[in-house]
């Protein structure tokens, strides 16, 4: 009603800007003059209907002969030009807005920074908020939207405070766009995560907290900074959920390494009587906690689900679903979802080289992305990442080589630290420690974490001490407290026997409060997955399954198996330090999928470390005595077991 009222309490304008000459207006639009029909007294009708069609150069030359346009034609305009794209209209609308006197409606100007927002245009959106003297809350909104939208979220969070200082009443759709700008794309840093919560104190004193989509954001918020049980906590208090909650619950949960609870959270959300059938946002994020589960038969099941919906036509769910197939071992179902896509996109190419590249085929990785740009697919960094790794995992170094060298002459793609990363992963495997080692020397960017770890990594597999302790000085300056640099370092003393490095680097462990991460180990069986961290834990079948391993153990020894003793990183008797390697947790996973699964059946397991060269060698001789496949998906690769042999050959 105030908008309404603002308008017709507008003195009418004269109307200044009219064309002299119609012919050279037609001419402008591309028609014949003679086409130009005499215009009525009231062309708003006419150019409200061609906004609406999109034809939109017509619609603004019939502006141009109408005295008195209204609010709501002009909304239409807003709206085609945004449709259109076009700045150079957008600019011509812009001023007939000046010429007749509508440029102070809050409403329009609030379309209008929708409109450059959309465009990306900030800087024309903050010229015209700024412009504005008359500013509704619509309006404040609007350029905190756009800001957040546009991933300045230091910026939004400046207006919301400058909204605060003018008194400006907060309204339920405030607090959503300036939280966005929490969580930015571009944004990150810890402060917006204490402004995030200082809102959050904002939103609770002001009884905002019941409103749906202001806890949502909430919630993505606290997941975007790894704040899970906040999350849960402002999950668990909404009076009321949609189907987006719930996506953004099960996403939090998807995306910070808690893959049980977001499966555990989509079944309560399916079997409850909540009224949300899940979206394709949805599933994408299930699909996800199924591939970091490796749970193939429950994704199966979620495949099912996809199918009956008919979501299997949005390309970002069928991009999952390949990476969940692949993730669970099924390396041919993601490839055949792959070729059955009427359409791919630059995900679509890298989840399949990335599949073939964790399963040990690096050259059909190569082949894949040669087909990418076949297809005139640009690549992505995240495409060469993956075929980087790819070379790297079956020792490509050549073929990496040349890749590494065309990025940004010939794919105008500028390498990355998680490139160099690779680099230096794909030379230290193959033992070019001195190559790898002057990769990171001559990086045209300050070599980070994941460059150093790299080398460290490769370091231990091949015995260079010195290297490593350079590598290790520089890791523990970047990142303290992380526990698996000084792990890798002791594992590294502990290979050339040197028990009082070990137990000086042991002591540095200590003294920063840190602790080891413990190898976990997951199978999936009846689809119900069962983890294992050690022979400690309760189990009801863990006297069996440790039984079951030193009879293995037994019948190995005498087929040749000798126990990798030199990864345990004590200084114990033989016999001490081969108890410790039967409770590794991969093979109490083995064990148990011997004696829960049919003859004949492959076993799947996953681990969150490196596996370890004692439950490699194990793993293959089990392959052989019990006749089956075992796959194992541990932090890098998959290894395939099968008769005495694995996929890796021994390269990982």
């Amino acid at each position: 009603m105030w908008a309404t009222f603002q308008l017709s309490s507008l003195p009418p304008k004269p109307n200044t800007r009219r064309f002299s000459n119609a012919s050279q207006q037609s001419k402008q639009l591309c028609l014949p003059s003679s086409s130009l029909k005499p215009l009525s007294k009231n062309t708003n009708p006419q150019i409200q209907s061609l906004s609406k069609q999109g034809h939109l150069k017509q619609a603004l030359y019939l502006l141009s002969h109408e005295p008195n346009p209204t609010q709501l034609t002009y909304e239409l305009l807003i709206l085609a030009c945004s449709r259109c794209g076009s700045h150079s209209d957008a600019a011509t609308l812009r001023r007939h807005l000046i010429d007749d006197g509508l440029d102070q409606d809050p409403f329009l100007a609030t379309k209008l920074i929708n409109m450059y927002s959309h465009f990306g245009s900030l800087e024309d959106a903050r010229r015209v908020f700024d412009e504005t003297r008359e500013k509704t809350i619509f309006v404040w909104n609007a350029l905190v939207r756009a800001l957040a939208l546009a991933g300045r979220g230091e910026e939004a969070m400046a207006l919301y405070k400058e909204m605060s200082r003018a008194g400006v009443a907060f309204d339920r759709f405030t607090f959503p766009h300036v939280l966005k700008a929490c969580v930015a794309p571009s944004s990150g840093s810890i402060s917006l995560l204490m402004e995030g919560m200082g809102i959050h104190g904002h939103i609770l004193r002001r009884g905002f907290e019941s409103q749906v989509h202001v806890a949502t954001t909430l919630v993505d918020l606290y997941a975007k900074f790894g704040c899970v049980s906040y999350a849960r906590c402002v999950f668990d208090r909404m009076p009321q959920r949609n189907v987006v909650s719930w996506s953004a619950m099960i996403a939090c949960y998807a995306k910070n390494n808690r893959p049980y609870e977001a499966l555990e959270l989509f079944h309560e959300m399916m079997t409850g009587n909540h009224d949300s059938d899940p979206t394709s946002v949805t599933m994408v994020s299930v699909l996800q906690a199924c591939s970091a589960l490796a749970a193939l038969g429950q994704g199966k099941v979620i495949h099912a689900y996809i199918l009956r919906r008919g979501l299997d036509s949005i390309i970002s769910v069928t991009n999952a679903l390949i990476t969940m197939y692949v993730k669970c071992g099924s390396l041919e179902l993601g490839r055949c979802i792959f070729y059955q896509m009427s359409e791919r996109d630059v995900v679509s190419w890298n989840s399949m080289i990335s599949g073939y590249g964790i399963h040990g085929f690096g050259r059909e990785a190569i082949h894949v992305f040669e087909k990418m740009i076949d297809a005139n697919i640009s690549p992505s960094p995240v495409t060469f990442v993956s075929v980087l790794g790819a070379c790297s995992h079956v020792g490509l170094v050549e073929e990496g080589k040349k890749l590494f060298e065309s990025m940004l002459p010939k794919y105008s793609t500028v390498p990355h630290a998680e490139h160099y990363s690779c680099m230096v992963d794909l030379l230290g495997r193959a033992g070019q420690l001195d190559e790898a080692a002057k990769i990171v020397e001559m990086m045209r960017i300050e070599p980070g974490p994941t460059v150093w770890g790299s080398l460290l990594g490769a370091c231990r597999i091949h015995g260079n001490i010195k290297l490593a302790e350079r590598a290790c000085q520089r890791l523990f300056e970047l990142e303290p407290m992380n526990a698996g640099n000084y792990v890798l370092l002791a594992d590294i003393y502990a290979g050339a026997k040197m028990w009082d490095d070990v137990s000086r680097v042991r002591k540095l462990l200590e003294a920063q409060g840190l602790r080891k991460v413990p190898g976990c180990s997951w199978i999936e069986v009846k689809k119900k997955v069962h983890s294992f961290v050690s022979v400690d834990e309760p189990n009801p079948q863990m006297e069996q399954l440790h039984a079951l391993l030193v009879q293995l153990s037994t019948e190995m020894k005498d087929k040749g198996y000798v126990p990798e003793t030199k990864v345990v990183l004590y200084d114990l008797d033989m016999n001490e330090k081969e108890q410790i390697l039967l409770g590794h947790s991969e093979k109490l996973a083995v064990a148990f999928g011997l004696i829960n699964t049919n003859h004949g059946e492959t076993i799947r397991i996953m681990k969150n470390l490196r596996l370890c060269e004692d439950c490699h060698s194990v793993t293959k001789f089990i392959s052989k005595f019990a006749n089956r496949e075992i796959l194992v998906r541990d932090v890098n690769r998959f290894h395939h077991f099968r008769d005495g042999m694995c996929s890796c050959a021994d390269y990982w």
